[in-house]
């Protein structure tokens, strides 16, 4: 195992000698630029020649000036921008073998072995293709006399490493594909803006979103708005859908609901493998209904548009960890995909993904359908069976009756993605035959008996909606024991759902202390974190910070702008986060900040000192801005003030500052994709576990819980969801702090500074296991979102 090993560190892996060419191909995604930034950046760091291969394959096949050796500078406010800044475009040469012969005499030319390919799984396929072609090319390049034998000798092997630059999200193997995520922020942008003319006018949209093979984009974005029904490759509807998708319908403008929004995959078929269009679907309803429908093509709005905080995140881990597979690479080891599985990085043999993502297909024409499902992978599958879970309500007489009454409230500071998962709440739970109870204003509105029966309708609309709905305190139950006990009592509650941050933590943790005086508490309670500061022991992410971290980036993104006019500007940005420095560390890694200030990794006067040379040095390239990130409780000491004065000082004649509060903004706004969907699918699972607690404590006529196990808190852990006793928390937790003792994102601390040009350590342990496409069985839950 990796703990008999002594760590590896990235600082003894040198690439000086090698040389990586870097190219983008197939179609554009948002994200690329950062992948490309984090390659060349992380190739230079480790002392190895960097080359832009422009324009995909045809710049490697037409030579000449399309493949440039690159500085660190060259990679400079790119990482903002999307699409990809060195072009890509469709192939023909590159797929004859002339073409290819001349690809690898360019490279050859240069020395280049090593090729860093972004791109969908056309481009990667033919990637791998040249890569089993290559000695055979130089072999034939040295008998036409165009290289000598001691090149053939020399470039004897071609290391490939790919990455999935992909909107669809349709690669087998990786959880996300590079600009999923940002193409879900322009789906979910013009969908929420669509909302609001439909409620005015009480109009059907038909919305056609992208996937031509793939349903992911059109799955998830029905997930996240609540659309009213959803067309995808993989799960045709059944044989007369037409009249049930009526049904449907016109149901729910019977309840009053003003709108209903359908969304279509354009490869969205039926079961006879026919095409389903979204005209098709709006002639149907006009022509059964008679409603008054609109068809809106999203078209290519969704490759545009600057990436999200995530994709340049997952891009930059990704770009980093694709050098260090380059680096390792051997002539045996296969081409290989960098991807995420949950939150790790892994490594896959290319081919074995490429296989995987044509089975699909081939399921796919074949009409086996729950195959397709299957091969998609657990994510997936796990999005598909949520949305069938919450998008239709079952007739009252067809719901069991179970008898228990469960409530719900959110507690701690507002955090966006909060009513997403109390709408999966109150539908899973009325699914399962429960009473579902709202408690309005958190533990304080529960004492004071602020509870009402919420049903299905009532959570319509609520995945978009940012804050708490339900309000939301920071008060904790101790003080109010007594009340709340009889609250429980009075209405009957059997079970207790949580939707908060540390103080939620905090208040589960004096529920449960307090068993032994009272019975009332001795039910299952269940903790769905919720926080955009993520520091809830437990688990990796937290709903609402990655809208919070969009936020972040966004408002660097504007300042950075700013500097670039003024030159010579640093900015100081104070961000929330309490003592947890997710928000700062993370945020800087997004924006591209220069460093940023976190309570967890101790600094002192001389690291600040470190910092102003750093800039110093910065001002006299061609990149004459800085950005620093400090976390609002890093210090006592070192206050923004402090910092900024010090910078001020010490730049003088240099650089000017400006310092930035970024406050409560950080707490507003509409939840991203990433915080719709995670709130819905966790909050699901946590109803779902409530009910088997209910059952299995259930005992003579009363619910009785009074075990650890039945007091749990529902987090991602790496790759996997999982239900933790609160009471094993504690020793994970720093309670001064309010911060958990370990947090995994440190570890991607270094990233940040590498590619800020600082010099520092790396543990890379943990990556360079190739690993294998699992077709996992049924059960495996998962932590992909």
């Amino acid at each position: 195992s990796a703990m008999d090993h002594q760590p590896k560190f990235f600082e003894n892996l040198s690439g000086a000698g090698k040389a990586i060419g870097v190219l983008t191909s197939g179609g554009d995604a948002q994200g690329m630029n950062a992948a490309v930034r984090a390659v060349v950046r992380m190739g230079i760091y480790v002392n190895a020649k960097v080359y832009f291969i422009y324009e995909g394959y045809q710049g490697m096949v037409d030579g000449g000036d399309n493949i440039v050796e690159v500085s660190w500078e060259s990679v400079s406010s790119i990482l903002q921008v999307g699409g990809t800044v060195i072009g890509s475009a469709r192939c023909k040469p590159f797929r004859t073998r002339e073409g290819r012969l001349q690809a690898a005499l360019n490279l050859v030319q240069r020395g280049i072995t090593n090729l860093c390919v972004i791109g969908g799984d056309g481009s990667l396929t033919g990637a791998n293709l040249f890569r089993e072609e290559w000695s055979g090319l130089l072999e034939e390049l040295a008998q036409n006399g165009k290289i000598d034998a001691e090149a053939v000798k020399k470039y004897a092997y071609l290391n490939i490493v790919g990455m999935v630059g992909s909107i669809d999200n349709d690669f087998c193997g990786t959880d996300m594909t590079i600009g999923t995520d940002s193409a879900l922020h322009r789906i979910i942008e013009v969908v929420d803006a669509i909302m609001t003319t439909a409620q005015s006018h009480q109009r059907t949209f038909v919305l056609e979103v992208m996937g031509r093979h793939c349903g992911y984009l059109a799955l998830v974005s029905a997930l996240a708005c609540g659309a009213d029904w959803v067309f995808i490759p993989e799960y045709p509807p059944e044989e007369g859908w037409e009249d049930s998708m009526c049904v449907k319908l016109s149901e729910n403008r019977a309840r009053k609901k003003r709108l209903n929004i359908i969304i279509v995959a354009e490869g969205a078929i039926d079961c006879h493998n026919k095409p389903i269009t979204s005209e098709k679907v709006k002639d149907l309803v006009v022509q059964r209904l008679g409603f008054d429908t609109r068809v809106t093509i999203l078209g290519h709005v969704q490759r545009g548009g600057t990436p999200s905080a995530f994709d340049r995140i997952l891009a930059s881990r990704m770009g980093v960890e694709a050098v260090l597979a380059l680096l390792e690479a051997t002539p045996d080891t296969p081409a290989c995909v960098v991807s995420l599985s949950g939150n790790q990085a892994v490594r896959l043999p290319l081919m074995e993904c490429v296989q995987m993502t044509q089975e699909v297909q081939k399921a796919m024409d074949e009409g086996r359908f729950l195959e397709a499902v299957r091969l998609r992978g657990r994510s997936f599958e796990n999005n598909l069976n949520t949305y069938k879970l919450l998008s239709h309500k079952k007739p009252d007489a067809e719901l069991p009756k179970s008898n228990f009454n469960v409530a719900v409230l959110n507690v701690g500071a507002p955090a966006a993605g909060m009513n997403a998962a109390v709408r999966a709440a109150v539908r899973v739970g009325m699914t399962e035959g429960h009473k579902i109870f709202a408690i309005i204003d958190g533990f304080e509105g529960f004492a004071r008996g602020k509870i009402k029966e919420i049903s299905w309708g009532d959570v319509g609309g609520w995945t978009g909606q940012g804050g708490s709905i339900l309000g939301t305190k920071r008060t904790l139950p101790a003080k109010y024991l007594e009340k709340i006990a009889d609250q429980m009592r009075t209405n009957n509650i059997n079970a207790l759902m949580v939707i908060g941050g540390f103080e939620a933590y905090l208040g589960l943790l004096e529920l449960s202390a307090a068993r032994e005086k009272y019975d009332e508490f001795c039910v299952p309670m269940v903790m769905v974190p919720a926080t955009v500061s993520n520091n809830v022991p437990g688990s990796d992410f937290s709903i609402g910070a990655d809208t919070a971290l969009n936020t972040i980036t966004d408002t660097c993104d504007r300042i950075k702008q700013s500097a670039s006019g003024t030159k010579r500007r640093v900015f100081i940005i104070e961000t929330m986060g309490g003592y947890c420095g997710y928000l700062a560390n993370m945020g800087a890694l997004a924006a591209g900040a220069d460093a940023a200030y976190i309570f967890e990794e101790q600094f002192d006067i001389r690291e600040l000192q470190a910092n102003v040379e750093h800039l110093t040095e910065k001002m006299k390239t061609s990149i004459q801005r800085g950005l620093v990130l400090r976390n609002e409780n890093c210090n006592e000491n070192y206050t923004t003030d402090f910092i900024y004065q010090l910078y001020s000082e010490e730049g003088k004649g240099v650089f000017d500052c400006r310092k930035n509060v970024l406050g409560h903004m950080q707490q507003g706004g509409a939840p991203s994709p990433f915080d719709r969907n995670f709130g819905t699918k966790i909050s699901a699972k946590a109803m779902q576990w409530i009910s088997k607690k209910l059952k299995e404590t259930y005992r003579k006529g009363k619910v009785f819980a009074n075990t650890d196990d039945s007091v749990c808190l529902l987090g991602m852990r790496r790759r996997n969801l999982v239900f933790q006793p609160v009471a094993e928390l504690k020793s994970e937790t720093d309670f001064v702090h309010r911060i958990p003792k370990e947090q995994w994102w440190l570890k991607l601390r270094p990233l940040m500074k590498i590619l800020a040009k600082y010099k520092t350590s790396y543990d890379v342990s943990d990556s360079g296991q190739l690993e294998h496409v699992a077709m996992l069985p049924k059960e495996a839950e998962t932590g992909a979102i």
